[in-house]
């Protein structure tokens, strides 16, 4: 085993992490306002808009998230709509982590007792004010630790993006593996790199967990 030969490439290595940091921060973004909207609509009263998102969470949660990527970067510039590798990637993973956001937020939703939604209309609360102040908070502090988990599961699936030529962890491997051929040296550093994110980012949940849910300390 020798690592030297992989030292020229830090700076490659480095911005293949950043680019799967934002990577996985702009789809968790953008999937947690698609969880929100579609667990809204789930507990509505539109018959077909619920059907719709129903559809959408069983099309997205029950195919491989790599052939959604591989859609929205290859099928849809046929219709029209050429996006380039990131921002391909980012709208797959976006639609896939909003199909299981969704599920969770609803499980959150339906957590909070009836009871505290009738207390809020009898003290004349507006249906927005009932589902802001009352509703939503509790619920999110329920969803909390799946949504975090799911979190971590589409960092590590960022690595898909590769398929499409998005210049994240995954993909800077594969280029220095191919100049170097050292196979075993690149991908247990790429491990140990994920693992490190991975770690990091469950820590940082646990405190904003901790500060923000006023959840007690584990001893």
């Amino acid at each position: 085993m020798n690592f030297l030969p992989l030292w020229r490439y830090q700076n490659q290595l480095i911005d293949g992490a950043i680019v799967t940091l934002e990577l996985t921060v702009i789809s968790a973004v953008c999937g947690l306002l698609i969880g929100v909207a579609g667990a809204v609509a789930l507990n509505g009263r539109i018959t077909p808009l619920r059907w719709l998102v129903r559809f959408y969470i069983e099309l997205f949660r029950n195919t491989p998230s790599l052939i959604q990527i591989f859609i929205v970067f290859f099928v849809l510039p046929n219709f029209g709509l050429k996006l380039p590798a990131f921002e391909a990637a980012s709208v797959a993973l976006s639609l896939y982590f909003g199909a299981y956001s969704v599920e969770i937020i609803r499980s959150g939703l339906d957590s909070i007792p009836r009871s505290q939604v009738e207390a809020g209309q009898c003290l004349g609360f507006s249906g927005w004010q009932v589902f802001r102040h009352i509703i939503l908070p509790p619920a999110l502090r329920n969803a909390y630790p799946a949504v975090t988990s799911q979190f971590v599961l589409l960092l590590l699936g960022t690595s898909l993006a590769s398929q499409v030529a998005t210049d994240e962890l995954f993909h800077v491997a594969g280029f220095i593996e191919s100049r170097t051929y050292r196979s075993f040296e690149v991908y247990a550093v790429i491990c140990v790199v994920y693992f490190a994110m991975a770690m990091s980012f469950k820590a940082l949940f646990a405190i904003i967990g901790v500060a923000a849910f006023r959840w007690p300390r584990r001893r």
